[in-house]
C-alpha cells in the first residue's frame, strides 16, 4: 500500500479502492485532486491485481479484498484524521461488503459505478460450467472479453490502457463466482450497510455495470443521508471521462460538506 499526503492543512484521509482488472496507478489524477483539496490518500493494489505478486486475476475468496481494504483503513487511521472511503466498480462492491462486516468508523462513503450487476452475463451454459469448474478447477482463467473502449470515452486513457501491462486481461472461475456471490450478498443483506453518508456516482451510459441494479440497491438501503448522481452520457469510469472535472466537483462538495470545514 502507499500513502500520498496533501501539502495543505489536512482535512481527512481517503482510502481509494480500485476496480477489477486495474490498479492504483490508474487513480493518479483522482489522488492528485484529492490531495489538492486537502486530503491524504491511502491506496494499493487489490489481491491478484496490478503489482501484487499472487496469481493474477484470481482470489480464493472475496474476503481477500475485505481483509486488504481493512488493512488500508488501519493505515489511514494512523494519520489521526477523519477517514473516508472511495470505491469504484468492483472496488465499490468490495467497499460495500467491507462496511457490512467490519463496521469501520468512516465519515462518509463515495461509490463510483459500483458493481451491483452486470450488463452482460455469460450464457446459461457457461454459467453452469463455471459453477462446476469452481469446484474442480477454480484457478482456471478465462478472458474477460469486455468490449474495447467500453470503460471510458477518454481517448488518452484508452491509449494508455492498451500499453498498461498491469491491467489484468483474464480472471479465474473462482474470481467470477466470488463476484456473483458478493453481488447477491450485497442485495440480500442490504440492511447491514452502516448508516453513514453515502454519495453514489453512476454512469448514465454504463456499458459494464447494470445501472438499474445499482439504483435498486441504492433505493433499498435505509440511510439518513444518501446522494445519487447520474451522469447521462458518461461511460463506466466517470472519474476518467472527459467531463471528470465536473464529476470531481460533486465529490469535492460532498467531502467538504462532511468535513470540519464550515
Amino acid at each position: 500500500m502507499w500513502t500520498w499526503k496533501t501539502k495543505r492543512d489536512a482535512i481527512g484521509t481517503i482510502v481509494v479502492v480500485h476496480g477489477a482488472n486495474e490498479h492504483h496507478g490508474r487513480y493518479e489524477w483522482v489522488i492528485k485532486q484529492l490531495n489538492e483539496a486537502g486530503f491524504h490518500c491511502v491506496s494499493g493494489d487489490l489481491p491478484g491485481q496490478g503489482t501484487t505478486t499472487r496469481r493474477r486475476g484470481h482470489i480464493d475468496a472475496f474476503d481477500d479484498y475485505i481483509h486488504t481494504i481493512e488493512q488500508w483503513y488501519l493505515e489511514a487511521e494512523t494519520l489521526g484524521l477523519p477517514i473516508y472511503i472511495l470505491g469504484h466498480s468492483m472496488g465499490g462492491l468490495a467497499v460495500i461488503r467491507t462496511l457490512m462486516v467490519k463496521r469501520l468508523s468512516v465519515k462518509a462513503v463515495i461509490l463510483s459505478s459500483p458493481c451491483l450487476g452486470l450488463v452482460h452475463y455469460p450464457s446459461k451454459g457457461k454459467e453452469a460450467v463455471s459453477v462446476l469448474l469452481n469446484k474442480l478447477a477454480p484457478s482456471v482463467r478465462l478472458a474477460t472479453n469486455l468490449p474495447e473502449g467500453s470503460a471510458t470515452r477518454n481517448e488518452e486513457i484508452r491509449i494508455r490502457d492498451k500499453e498498461d501491462k498491469l491491467i489484468v486481461k483474464k480472471v479465474s472461475v473462482r474470481w467470477y463466482r466470488e463476484l456473483i456471490g458478493s453481488i447477491k450478498h450485497a442485495f440480500d443483506h442490504y440492511k447491514d450497510f452502516p448508516n453513514v453518508p453515502l454519495m453514489l456516482l453512476q454512469a448514465g451510459d454504463d456499458r459494464i455495470v447494470d445501472k438499474m441494479k445499482v439504483q435498486q440497491w441504492f433505493n433499498a438501503v435505509g440511510l439518513e443521508e444518501k446522494w445519487y448522481k447520474e451522469f447521462p452520457s458518461l461511460y463506466h469510469e466517470v472519474l476518467n471521462e472527459p467531463e471528470r472535472d465536473q464529476v470531481f466537483n460533486y465529490v469535492k462538495k460532498f467531502l467538504f460538506l462532511h468535513s470540519e470545514i464550515d
